[in-house]
């Protein structure tokens, strides 16, 4: 078992990795922004807002690996914080190998790599990345400043690049969709014929876990996706049939949907929900022997009537064939 700095400890991914890593055995020391509860079973530190002038000793102190989590995860209003994010994630890393520590994991984003995919042609590890906004650009400038510090100061880094992820407390857009799925309200795509890669938080969670200790993870740009793909009708009729709805939908011809992804404010969402973006995790299945322990379907029933709190959420998920 190892002493394990999880930055972000209080955040959406942070709440749920902590205490799967101290059910494991491990000890957890958890980074906070503001003075507040932690994880149960976490040792906080109050550090603030992250960056490169950070002060780690403290924290460093005995650890092992550091798992990176803190960082802006949506776009809007990110200028300033994600510009400091890869001095910011660097400079932890040579700390870390400073202190003795072993291993550093960050957790980035697909959109590093960029914003879509043809429907038969997923994203792979080895593609060259080609990211579409700001947000992708810090992303990879990020992992670039990662694995030249650990490089540089002979620590071992992992980098994973889920798809967008969900389960019980999801804020953002995800939330927003199962609101609209919610409304009941007919939405206009019926006639998208898509698949998106999602990542339920308890499969990342999984992951992070076996990257953290993993020998076969060093070095390594890691993928991930829940078992199942949908298209986004089929992700609307999910969280629809969860909460009691239909999921009523109409389709627009392709050129009025093109058009819509040519509007200033309509646009990008309008490409989300319509173009496809897979990735495969075959690489990252093969080499750490490792599956998604919790099926897509309940996971994502779970997670819309956790948001729309029609009842307490148990999460007692399938795992999958």
């Amino acid at each position: 078992m190892a002493r394990i700095l999880v930055t972000g400890a209080a955040g959406f991914i942070g709440q749920a990795l902590c205490p799967v890593l101290v059910a494991s055995g491990h000890e957890i020391v958890g980074t906070l922004r503001h003075p507040g509860p932690a994880p149960a079973g976490v040792v906080p530190l109050i550090v603030g807002e992250i960056g490169p002038q950070t002060q780690w000793s403290a924290a460093l102190r005995g650890v092992e690996v550091v798992i990176h989590l803190a960082a802006r995860a949506h776009r809007g209003g990110a200028g300033a914080a994600l510009a400091r994010e890869p001095a910011a994630a660097a400079a932890l890393g040579r700390a870390a190998a400073r202190a003795g520590a072993h291993r550093i994991v960050l957790l980035s984003s697909i959109k590093a790599m960029g914003e879509a995919t043809l429907p038969d042609r997923p994203f792979r590890p080895d593609d060259p990345p080609l990211p579409a906004d700001a947000y992708g650009r810090a992303k990879l400038a990020t992992e670039r400043a990662v694995a030249r510090a650990a490089e540089a100061d002979g620590i071992e880094y992992a980098i994973l690049r889920p798809p967008l992820v969900y389960g019980p407390g999801v804020k953002a857009n995800f939330r927003a969709l199962i609101r609209l799925a919610a409304s009941g309200l007919p939405l206009p795509l019926a006639g998208i014929d898509n698949r998106r890669s999602l990542l339920f938080i308890g499969n990342l969670v999984d992951l992070v876990a076996a990257a953290a200790m993993h020998p076969a993870a060093g070095g390594r740009i890691l993928l991930a996706r829940d078992a199942e793909e949908l298209s986004t009708p089929g992700l609307i009729r999910v969280l629809a049939n969860a909460l009691g709805r239909q999921g009523r939908m109409f389709a627009l011809p392709s050129w009025a949907l093109a058009a819509l992804r040519r509007l200033p404010l309509a646009g990008p969402p309008m490409a989300r929900l319509s173009l496809s973006l897979r990735l495969d995790d075959s690489t990252t299945r093969a080499m750490l022997g490792w599956a998604p322990p919790f099926a897509a379907s309940p996971a994502l029933a779970a997670t819309a009537r956790a948001v729309a709190g029609n009842k307490p959420v148990r999460c007692e998920l399938a795992r999958p064939d």
